[in-house]
């Protein structure tokens, strides 16, 4: 398809204002009003790295079919205060609107673009009701250029503001509603309802589908010290421990939130970590320790833009090399890297399951831009792979490091009757005694990575690579994680159609799959957020591929979809 024949059925929408301004919250309930209109829709949100003030932002684009990212370019931008409306005027479309406080208005006076003053504060201030509320209003003044009626529109806002007072809320976007209508404003050309709405679909970002991947495979135990883009998981499952088995524990620092994991698995609970990249450099002793003693921990790692502090809210993909490399000292582990919210629910209770299956540490590896973006999404747990735990059957002696044909030992946790059960960060004979015999370092070594062996004669059970667009085309677009959704998007709009190929899996690789998928590849073009190309030299590593054209995006924003269509199309 063309951009002509996609330029109207992709709208976007900004919210704008200062931290403490309900800037989220209001993407968020616009975001599932138009999810329950039927609507495919991504959100995504950023802010600065600062405790109070700075800017934060909002931007929604939703479409009749399904979207994979959003758009900078901008149709409607509701401003609460004028830095909003100045920083992204650039971003508006040539008949785009901003509604904007009227306090502010004068300051866009000469702005190119239609500006309409909304009494915001004069209108919360009339309900009585606190200043984080004046987005409502601009709300409501988008719902009429939107083409909903004022009945529909005070019926969403009800019912998706109802926890926060849906009546006065619906009020307020009356208020902006009329306004808008005395105006004339324009309306969309298209329809306001989307497809039949979808009774399963929800609007989740990644952190939140991890959440509730790891509690599908049974997650008792989820440790973490916050640490920007990974908090929110935290933040999710404090809330979903509420009254239920699951507990959760904020401990002083990420070393100590490792080791509390290993101490829970030691105890046969099944235990997750999360934190962002520098956090889990804090946790690289802890992670050999998990590797050595065969613990099945899931590190959830979220990485953000550069090296120390950075950018720390803004996002990134220069990590991989480091994670799936991670810990001193060889062991197999497993890292899965999704690109959209139903893989990240995939990604994280497979990665729980086969950590226990195989008794071995997984990393689920995301980003700023997957944790903190929300999108429709359907979260289906019967796509889990379910395992078995091999567990002891209480015969004979028990060696906690037992030599088995395939590598994994029979399980049993302390205070199991007859059971001696021994956990140790040195090598170790199968009682789990420490010892330096050179053959049983040998033996225990080999031991370990029988069961990575073992775990790459599943890899045809999961999505380990995904192939999109044009499977016949001779030119491929090679890529990982969050740009998944950029790319695909973009690729609605290129001139001609190509190979779209996504790998998850990062170890173990799926060599032959790759190498099955870029077999009959003239012109390989690979897109990563990072600067040096680390899944291209992985590719080389693996397969001996090296691509064609390289396309880097390293200043800590996310890839645009029409950007990205213009720079593919100049290599096509």
């Amino acid at each position: 398809m063309t951009t002509q024949e996609h330029s109207q059925t992709v709208r976007t929408i900004g919210i704008g204002g200062a931290a403490g301004d309900g800037i989220r919250e209001a993407g968020l309930r616009l975001t599932e009003l138009f999810n329950r209109l039927g609507y495919q829709s991504f959100l995504s949100f950023s802010y600065p790295s600062i405790i109070r003030g700075g800017h934060n932002f909002s931007r929604l684009s939703i479409s009749k079919e399904k979207i994979y990212s959003d758009h900078s370019e901008m149709d409607i931008l509701i401003a609460v205060n004028a830095e909003s409306a100045r920083l992204h005027l650039g971003e508006m479309k040539p008949d785009g609107i901003i509604f904007i406080e009227q306090a502010y208005a004068e300051e866009l006076k000469d702005a190119g673009v239609r500006v309409i003053p909304i009494p915001m504060a004069d209108f919360v201030k009339e309900a009585n009701v606190r200043p984080i509320a004046r987005t409502t209003t601009g709300l409501g003044a988008f719902a009429f250029t939107a083409g909903l009626s004022l009945e529909k529109t005070k019926e969403l806002i009800s019912s998706i503001f109802q926890d926060y007072g849906g009546d006065i809320n619906a009020t307020l976007a009356e208020k902006g509603y009329l306004l808008a209508e005395k105006l004339n404003l324009p309306k969309w050309q298209e329809g306001t309802e989307g497809s039949p709405a979808n009774e399963k679909a929800i609007i989740t970002d990644a952190n939140k589908a991890i959440g509730k991947g790891l509690l599908a495979a049974g997650l008792d135990f989820y440790i973490s010290y916050p640490m920007t883009p990974a908090s929110s998981l935290l933040t999710f499952l404090a809330k979903e421990a509420v009254g239920e088995k699951l507990k959760t524990i904020q401990p002083e620092d990420e070393i100590s939130a490792i080791n509390m994991a290993i101490g829970v698995t030691y105890a046969g609970k099944k235990a997750a970590v999360g934190t962002a990249t520098g956090g889990f450099a804090l946790m690289q002793e802890a992670f050999s320790f998990a590797g050595i003693s065969e613990s099945p921990i899931v590190a959830v790692v979220s990485q953000r833009q550069g090296p120390a502090t950075g950018v720390p809210t803004n996002t990134s993909q220069s990590d991989l090399q480091f994670v799936i490399h991670s810990g001193h000292g060889e062991f197999p582990r497993i890292v899965i890297a999704p690109g959209d919210s139903e893989e990240a629910f995939l990604a994280a209770g497979n990665a729980l399951n086969l950590a226990w299956k195989y008794q071995m540490p997984a990393i689920i590896l995301v980003d700023k831009q997957l944790s903190e973006s929300s999108q429709t999404s359907v979260l289906d747990s019967s796509k889990i792979i379910q395992n078995e735990v091999k567990k002891w059957n209480n015969e004979g002696e028990y060696h906690r490091y037992q030599f088995t044909e395939d590598g994994v030992s029979p399980f049993a946790a302390p205070g199991t009757k007859n059971a001696a059960v021994k956990l140790t960060s040195y090598e170790h004979d199968e009682f789990g005694i420490a010892t330096e015999n050179t053959e049983l370092v040998k033996k225990m070594t080999d031991k370990r990575f029988k069961k990575g062996e073992m775990r790459e004669k599943e890899l045809s059970l999961y999505d380990t690579v995904k192939v999109y667009g044009d499977e016949k085309s001779d030119t491929v677009v090679l890529f990982w994680g969050s740009p998944k959704g950029a790319i695909l998007e973009a690729s609605k709009y290129l001139k001609k159609p190509v190979k779209l190929v996504q790998i998850l899996w990062m170890e173990p690789f799926d060599t032959d799959r790759v190498s099955k998928e870029l077999a009959n590849a003239k012109n390989i073009i690979i897109i990563e957020g990072n600067h040096n190309s680390q899944l291209a030299a992985l590719l080389r590593e693996k397969t001996g591929v090296v691509p064609n054209h390289k396309i880097n995006r390293y200043d800590s924003k996310p890839f645009d979809p029409m950007e990205l269509a213009k720079e593919i199309d100049e290599l096509l």
